[in-house]
């Protein structure tokens, strides 16, 4: 019969790779991890974990078992916060995630007005592109998270947030910025600055590139937004950023694309996740605020 002490072993060693380390991390001695493990390979009867040197690594059966242990650590953790909040210990945090240009243009007056009405909740947000979210939110480490709503992995919940159009944005001098609308190719044609991989704006440009067979060039990758902006205004490469951006931004230009773009954004948190009363509230503030 499994134990929840064993898995809570496995899951330190799985994700430290090293039982020194993860023992640590437990606060037991790592002989007493090493016969966890030991017991819990015999309760299954199989063999978890190939063991190095100084490193070990999950078999096939150790991977398996991971993502199912991962689920159920974070079950334990949501009923432990439910237990909380039912005694009053609940400090009322909500652990948002955001893209930079959401985090910096969209959320801003939303979370103070939340803060405003809200005084004693915490919000804690964290800026990440898209998928990295998506991976946060499954993992139990964000509560709410926006994501592009297009192809949402089953295991969460999402309501749309907003749709908002993507544009090509320039400096104020760029040949561009008297166009009405701008073709991919001419678009192509400059250096860009873009954010890296995962983030909704690059991703789609990366996916624009494998449709049409265009070549790009990079000249500058960060997800620095300020600096992103700072490059477009000073007109050493163009990008392109949802047309909210340019609404608050008065030195940088948006032109539409030929064929507009247009991105539907949501908010999304875990199907089978705990959503503290916090989180709720929070959800259906923005919902009233939109």
């Amino acid at each position: 019969m499994l134990e929840s002490k064993h898995l809570r072993h496995f899951l330190a060693v799985a994700q430290s790779c090293n039982f020194t380390a993860a023992a640590k991390t437990l606060h037991i001695a790592q002989p007493a991890l090493s016969i966890s493990i030991k017991k819990l390979e015999q309760t299954l009867d199989t063999t978890l974990f190939r063991r190095g040197d100084k490193q070990v690594s999950l078999t096939e059966e150790g991977k398996v078992l991971f993502d199912h242990a991962k689920r159920i650590s974070q079950q334990f953790e949501d009923a432990q916060l439910a237990m909380n909040e039912l005694k009053g210990l609940e400090k009322g945090e909500v652990r948002l995630g955001a893209p930079s240009m959401m985090g910096s243009y969209f959320f801003p007056q939303i979370v103070m007005a939340f803060k405003s009405q809200y005084p004693n909740l915490k919000l804690s947000i964290i800026d990440a592109g898209t998928e990295s979210i998506r991976e946060m939110l499954l993992n139990g480490e964000l509560d709410i998270g926006v994501i592009n709503n297009d192809n949402v992995p089953d295991d969460l919940e999402i309501d749309h947030l907003l749709s908002s159009e993507m544009l090509a944005v320039v400096g104020k001098e760029h040949p561009f910025a008297s166009l009405s609308e701008l073709s991919f190719e001419e678009f192509f044609s400059q250096d860009l600055v873009m954010f890296k991989p995962g983030y909704f704006h690059r991703d789609f440009i990366d996916s624009v590139c494998e449709k049409t067979g265009l070549d790009m060039t990079i000249a500058f990758e960060t997800n620095l937004l300020a600096m992103i902006l700072s490059i477009v205004k000073q007109e050493f490469a163009v990008t392109a950023l949802l047309s909210l951006v340019t609404e608050y931004e008065k030195d940088v230009v948006g032109v539409p694309f030929s064929t507009p773009v247009k991105l539907n954004l949501a908010l999304a948190w875990r199907k089978e996740g705990y959503l503290s009363r916090a989180d709720k509230t929070f959800i259906e503030f923005v919902k009233r605020y939109v």
